[in-house]
């Protein structure tokens, strides 16, 4: 029996043989396309070729992709585990030619694989063509069809037309697609899985497990623009994908692709475990969450590596959804600590031959997975009862609902994603109203949504060949003679006409000293005149080989053709001084911390520059101290930067570092810091694969002081420093700050620190007495938060409590309202206070009426503008601040009428 090793050895094999080049797997997580939240398919990372934005480098490709299909329309999470054959995570092989071969090698090719090479058994295997689309104006894909019973032996009668939902492939809801042949396979009337169903039939595409799609050969030959209108490409290009799980499933002759060696090291050792043995059934509660877990867990361990971290947005939701899924799943079999963790060597061991990269990341990736684990583990049992709540009173509805209102609280509370509260309710054959919980879901996009960037003229350049600009002047000029060949509006790219004053423009020149904004490093501003004629330059970006210069004519005209001087900003300076101190602090956080620390990406900018990179935890402040002092060490020492642009083996060879999951060419510039000469280069104490801009010698950086370190997510720190005049001033106001609290106080500048740290020992045991003078006058926040819960209004068992405190502090509030909620037991709090001036409201809600929709952390948000202030904060307690003590008795009534409304709804 082959091992899936084998299998995807052999089909790599088997191509190249065929003149294709070999072309290793793209991250999991794109970069440089935000349109994608993961890769989906193979052919992502040939996006760019299939546009027509960048030649191909190799007429023929192969390989086998990383692919993450849970969201969007290309969406497998909730079939995961319920059958043999969906997964989030899988292997797609591939053979791609552009411009090259089409269908007539396509199909031959891989009908020689499967039924020469392979040996499987063709009187098994079925092909799908396209039947046409009346809607889009296509026909149906006769030449496929032809072709199938020319150049294989495969009988006309079953070569089978379906429509566009089964053979027409498209990457997203614009971009590359096309029609496609799929080849099916009949694994035997004991593997349909749905007999029972009345009326069903067992045949391709009818949704039973008998027939099971395992190649699909993608004919890219449209475009869909944003519009919905389909496009003739100008190129003709293949694009197959065979899922490796579900290949090595028949090759090996397993019922489910989870018997495969690809799986079943992971589920034995998640058996072990947990003490439950797993039997392959379908509909078993244990082995589905058995099958849940190893999906899910080779989904974070390459996500992770690649990239991704958990987060409450974009790819990092998907990723938490995931894991807190699987941890769920985990509930199943009675696993209630961390254990996913504890997995990632399983993954290692069974992949990490074909992917490198997920041994070198091991460790880290277990770090992230078990800070997850521990986060959700803190919430669960908590949502778990919230839920139960929700679920019994469902059970006593006609319609078995449970509300959009309770769903949101257990995902905006308790961090329980939205699919995970619908398996649940599933199991107890409840509904949720999704419909509600959208609706809950957009209000709070809105209120918490960022601008993002927007380049809507580039939508415009589809299929369009895009000059290249000659852009190595960037390294060694600050402004250059050029001309202009073009230029880019929402319209499309245009070299003739003219570009009048206030229009905005990408413009395009046929040679540039401009920096593209690119590996972390901000584009360039600046100008570009022509006599009085002038363009200001707000950014620069690079789209295949040719640079566009984002910006306004603020005078005068410019047209095609026209020579101009292209003058690169003052900031230009500042921004080399930043980028070139990011690598001298990689070098120092790598020589303090470990070799564990990997760069996870960064931000180079004229003011400061961001480093992100893993570690488990934060930095001390001595560890921050020895960074700072040997950067400062090798600035002083004044060494010089060379550069030089090598082979990649050379490179790596010579130790220089990479950001990992980035794409490199056979040719990278490396910046050496500490090499006298390219022939010196291994001399270099720091040595990167770069392509941006830096200093000649480090000593004009000047120093480098780092003003915050934070974690931006589990394992991942970040770093925000400052270097040259950004420095000189943070350090003049630093001294003028010392220089005046040395008059306050009447110290001189050495003394400081001692003479603060009494003043806060004074200032503490003066507090202290005070609020022991308070209590014993009778006249503090509990004696007053008494009587105002003596008095207040009751609505059923609850009390809503509701006032106004004087001479409290913010502790004394907080110890009130711990109080109020221990002796009343169900009560809905809010009490304003003002001190100096300045208005604190604060609120607290017992944990059963936050269970009835009750939020503190919405009630201040809607009551502190009352104040003049903002504020939030959980359900269970939130407070805000406020400029505007007269309408403190304002905000308490609307706060009470907001309470009685939602406990008497």
């Amino acid at each position: 029996m082959k091992s899936a090793a084998q299998i995807r050895s052999e089909f790599i094999e088997f191509f190249k043989e065929k003149n294709h080049t070999f072309v290793p797997s793209s991250p999991i997580v794109p970069k440089g396309d935000e349109t994608l939240l993961f890769a989906n398919a193979g052919m992502n990372q040939f996006k760019d070729i299939f546009l027509g934005l960048t030649p191909p480098s190799v007429p023929r490709a192969v390989n086998s992709q990383k692919c993450l299909r849970v969201s969007g329309k290309h969406n497998d999470l909730e079939e995961v585990g319920r059958d043999t054959y969906h997964h989030t995570f899988f292997e797609m092989l591939g053979n791609w030619s552009f411009g090259d071969y089409f269908k007539a090698e396509a199909i031959e090719w891989a009908w020689e694989l499967f039924t020469q090479v392979w040996k499987i058994d063709p009187n098994r295997l079925w092909a799908t063509v396209f039947a046409g689309d009346e809607h889009d104006g296509l026909p149906e894909d006769d030449e496929a069809k032809i072709l199938w019973t020319s150049v294989t032996s495969i009988p006309a009668e079953r070569v089978l037309s379906f429509g566009k939902k089964d053979n027409f492939w498209e990457m997203g809801e614009t971009g590359p697609c096309g029609p496609c042949s799929e080849i099916h396979i009949d694994l035997g009337p004991d593997r349909c899985d749905m007999k029972n169903v009345p009326g069903h039939e067992c045949k391709v595409n009818a949704g039973c497990a008998r027939y099971v799609e395992l190649w699909n050969l993608v004919f890219i030959q449209y475009n869909r623009q944003p519009g919905g209108k389909l496009t003739p490409l100008s190129s003709k290009y293949v694009d197959t994908g065979a899922g490796l799980e579900r290949v090595v499933a028949v090759m090996q002759d397993k019922k489910s692709n989870y018997d495969t060696d690809l799986f079943m090291p992971i589920i034995n050792f998640t058996s072990e475990l947990s003490g439950c043995e797993y039997s392959g059934k379908l509909g078993n509660k244990v082995d589905n969450a058995l099958r849940v877990i190893a999906d899910h867990i080779r989904s974070l361990v390459f996500s992770i590596t690649d990239g991704a971290t958990p987060s409450n947005d974009g790819r990092g939701y998907v990723i938490r959804r995931i894991l807190r899924r699987a941890s769920r799943f985990g509930r199943e079999l009675e696993m209630k600590e961390p254990f996913l963790y504890k997995l990632v060597p399983v993954v290692v061991e069974c992949l990490g031959e074909a992917f490198g990269e997920i041994k070198e990341r091991a460790d880290y990736v277990s770090t992230v997975i078990k800070s997850e684990e521990e986060s959700f583990g803190r919430t669960i049992d908590r949502g778990l009862e919230i839920f139960n709540t929700a679920a019994e009173k469902a059970l006593q509805t006609e319609d078995k609902i449970i509300s959009g209102k309770n769903a949101f609280q257990l995902y905006d509370t308790f961090g329980f994603p939205l699919d995970l509260t619908q398996l649940m309710a599933q199991e107890r054959n409840l509904k949720v109203d999704k419909e509600k919980f959208d609706v809950l879901m957009e209000e709070q996009r809105q209120r918490a949504r960022q601008a993002q960037k927007s380049d809507s003229f580039l939508a415009s350049l589809t299929d369009t060949e895009l000059p290249v600009t000659e852009d190595m002047h960037k390294y060694h000029l600050d402004s250059c003679e050029s001309k202009i060949v073009g230029w880019i509006d929402k319209e499309g790219v245009k070299d003739s006409g003219q570009i009048d004053t206030g229009e905005e423009v990408g413009l395009i020149l046929d040679k540039t000293c401009f920096y593209a904004e690119m590996g972390g490093q901000v584009g360039d501003c600046g100008m570009i005149e022509s006599h009085d004629s002038h363009f200001f330059v707000e950014n620069t970006i690079k789209i295949a080989n040719c640079i566009i210069h984002k910006g306004k004519v603020t005078q005068g005209t410019f047209s095609g053709g026209q020579h101009v001087m292209a003058i690169v900003g003052k900031d230009r300076d500042a921004i080399k001084k930043n980028h070139t101190a990011t690598h001298l602090l990689q070098w120092a956080l790598q020589e303090v911390l470990g070799n564990s620390v990997a760069q996870q990406g960064s931000y180079v900018g004229p003011e400061y520059l961001r480093f992100d990179f893993t570690y488990p935890k934060a930095l001390t402040r001595e560890e921050i101290e020895k960074v700072e002092e040997l950067i400062g060490e090798k600035i002083v020492e004044d060494l010089p930067v060379t550069t030089a642009v090598l082979p990649r083996e050379e490179a790596q060879e010579l130790g220089a570092m990479a950001l990992f999951g980035e794409k490199y060419g056979d040719e990278v510039r490396v910046v050496a810091v500490g090499a006298e000469s390219k022939s010196k280069l291994s001399e270099a104490f720091s040595k990167e694969f770069c392509g941006g801009t830096h200093v000649d010698r480090i000593g004009a950086i000047g120093g480098v002081k780092i003003i915050k370190e934070e974690s931006i997510s589990a394992g991942v720190r970040r770093i925000t420093a400052i270097a040259g005049s950004e420095l000189n001033s943070y350090l003049r106001k630093a001294s003028d700050i010392v220089d005046q609290l040395s008059l306050i106080l009447k110290v001189p500048s050495n003394e400081l620190v001692d003479r603060v740290e009494k003043l806060i020992a004074n200032n503490k045991e003066l507090a202290k007495k005070l609020k022991s003078a308070s209590r014993a006058s009778g006249s503090d926040g509990l004696s007053q938060a008494r009587e105002l819960l003596d008095n207040c209004q009751k609505i059923g068992e609850s009390s809503v409590i509701v006032g106004k405190l004087s001479g409290v502090t913010i502790d004394q509030a907080r110890e009130a309202i711990d109080m109020l909620k221990k002796k009343a037991q169900s009560a809905a709090i809010v009490l304003g206070f003002d001190e100096e001036g300045k208005v604190t409201l604060i609120s607290g809600i017992t944990n059963d009426l936050v269970e009835k929709g009750l939020s503190a952390g919405n009630l201040i948000k809607e009551i502190a503008p009352i104040v003049g202030g903002g504020g939030g904060g959980r359900p269970q307690m939130a407070q805000a601040g406020g400029k505007d003590p007269e309408k403190i008795e304002e905000a308490l009534k609307r706060a009470s009428e907001i309470i009685v409304e939602k406990l008497q709804a």
